[in-house]
């Protein structure tokens, strides 16, 4: 019980610190970690024994799935190439670089360095999402980032089986290219074939489901399916979970209708704050209790955790350089690229992955004997985790700010407002159309054109009246059901205008949900089926 205690005093204090957070302009993950570090450091606090597969099974799946649907499809096609450079090219480099300096500055085995190396040399989606809410940056070089830490776990996991595997094998037996290789394209490929088979089974549901909250419940029981199925497949959970994410969040203003969209979205954006919430503070409560656990002759971690970190840092500035040229806006100054780079490698922490990974290693070897090495492993992936958070975390904004890559406030204004404008003015076009045609009441149509024209004139500038009087002759239902039909088609004109601005690069995605966010909210209003 006292777990659960602990739990719901980090959800408290997540609601807490997430407002201060907000208020003060600090990212709330790593604030959450130092929480959490400080709540375990007071006396009497019990050490939080959380079993790897609790954090694997209850809290990833949904997480992972929330940052794949934000993932905007159509700025991945455009990245593909670095991501998949990143993904794994960078996850290779960066096991190697860790495992190397390991073994020269820990004293680990080579095969418990090769562990913390391929638990360590992947980028976190959940922390890398939770921080990048807060950013203007291009739609690009988000989607870079955030992409590539979504993939790259495929490849951390295949290493870090591998790695184990070595570790635990009595004698370390050899581990062959081929057989690792195909277990990779099991692993990601298959939980790919998975992951698709599952969004287009759910889509098959929801489009043929009305009820909000059944509808809310498929949509909270998708990523645990898609990771259930995942594994079970003896495939990579992770990546099922994530192709799943990424396909849906691409079709999912098509499923249902605006009343199930927003309930579904406000508990999701409910369940995704507790358990980011859990999560980052768990992650600062495991480091005191592991530190705890070192064998004596360990009091150097700290000083090993900087120099692992630094290690990272520099392998991907390395690796990240010349793949910015691809992300980097047209006629953008030479310069560029190495603010890119920047960006790119500082948004690059580590967080609840490694954190399972680690905390999943076997106690024991094949014959028995404890696995040396395992408790420093531990310490060092968390105190790095906790690092990256930290420093990385609260000075994200900062180099963001004088990369001079981040989007002006008035930039993301003018071209809400374009796209706004350009919306409009579809809808009053189809009005026309339709009065052409006396194809719905005059005074329907009346009030239909008068509300858009209304919202063109406050948009430049002018006071519209919004006043106009209706037509007391005809029967008040039916001009209120016309008029409500009216801008229910109107709104599908709206919706398919905003998808050819956005198909058309146009706008960004955050513009883009950001108005398909509202067009639900209008359509919501108006009532009816």
């Amino acid at each position: 019980m006292h777990a659960v205690g602990v739990v719901l005093l980090l959800v408290v204090l997540a609601t807490v610190v997430a407002t201060f957070a907000r208020r003060w302009q600090l990212p709330a993950p790593s604030v959450l970690v130092l929480a959490g570090v400080g709540v375990a450091l007071v006396p009497g606090v019990p050490a939080l024994d959380l079993p790897p597969e609790a954090i694997a099974l209850v809290v990833l799946p949904p997480l992972l799935y929330a940052s794949a649907e934000e993932l905007s499809l159509r700025d991945l096609k455009a990245v593909w190439r670095p991501v998949t450079v990143l993904a794994l090219g960078l996850v290779f480099a960066s096991a190697a670089a860790i495992a190397f300096v390991a073994v020269a500055v820990t004293g680990l085995p080579a095969e418990m360095a090769f562990v913390l190396g391929a638990v360590l040399a992947s980028t976190d989606p959940v922390a890398v999402t939770a921080l990048g809410r807060r950013l203007a940056l291009p739609g690009r070089v988000q989607v870079l980032v955030q992409a590539e830490s979504l993939f790259n776990d495929a490849t951390s996991l295949v290493l870090f089986k591998v790695a184990v595997g070595v570790a635990v094998a009595a004698g370390g037996a050899a581990v062959g290219v081929p057989a690792a290789g195909g277990e990779f394209l099991l692993l990601g490929g298959g939980g790919a074939a998975v992951g698709g088979a599952v969004a287009g089974a759910v889509r098959l549901i929801r489009r043929r489901t009305t009820d909000p909250v059944l509808e809310t419940v498929i949509a909270l029981v998708t990523p645990y399916a898609a990771y259930v199925l995942g594994e079970s497949a003896h495939t990579s959970g992770v990546t099922a979970v994530v192709v799943a994410g990424v396909l849906l969040g691409r079709s999912g203003h098509k499923l249902g209708d605006a009343h199930v969209r927003l309930q579904v979205q406000a508990v999701y954006a409910v369940v995704v704050f507790l358990l980011e919430s859990v999560v980052f503070g768990v992650i600062g409560l495991e480091l005191p209790a592991l530190v705890e656990e070192l064998p004596a002759g360990s009091r150097w971690w700290p000083v090993q955790a900087l120099g692992l970190a630094a290690v990272l840092l520099a392998v991907r500035v390395l690796w990240t350089l010349p793949l910015t040229r691809g992300v980097q806006p047209a006629g953008a100054a030479g310069r560029l690229p190495w603010r890119a780079a920047g960006v790119v490698t500082w948004a690059g922490t580590r967080g609840v992955m490694p954190l399972a990974a680690a905390l999943s290693i076997p106690l024991t070897a094949d014959d028995g004997t404890p696995l040396a090495g395992r408790p420093l492993v531990l310490v060092l992936t968390t105190a790095v985790v906790v690092l990256t958070l930290v420093v990385q975390g609260l000075t994200l904004a900062g180099v963001v700010g004088r990369s001079g890559l981040a989007l002006e406030p008035e930039h993301t204004a003018r071209e809400e407002a374009a796209a706004r404008d350009a919306l409009s003015r579809a809808a009053l076009a189809h009005v026309d159309t339709l009065a052409g045609l006396e194809a719905a009441p005059a005074t329907a149509l009346d009030r239909v054109r008068r509300a858009f024209a209304d919202r063109l004139d406050r948009a430049a500038g002018a006071d519209g009246d919004g006043k106009g009087d209706r037509n007391g002759n005809g029967n008040v239902n039916t001009a209120d059901e016309a008029y409500r039909l009216l801008r229910q088609e109107a709104i599908i004109v709206q919706r398919e205008e905003l998808l050819r601005l956005y198909d058309g690069h146009r706008i960004s995605d955050t513009t883009r949900r950001r108005l398909q966010l509202d067009l639900d909210r209008e359509e919501a209003a108006l009532g009816g089926p």
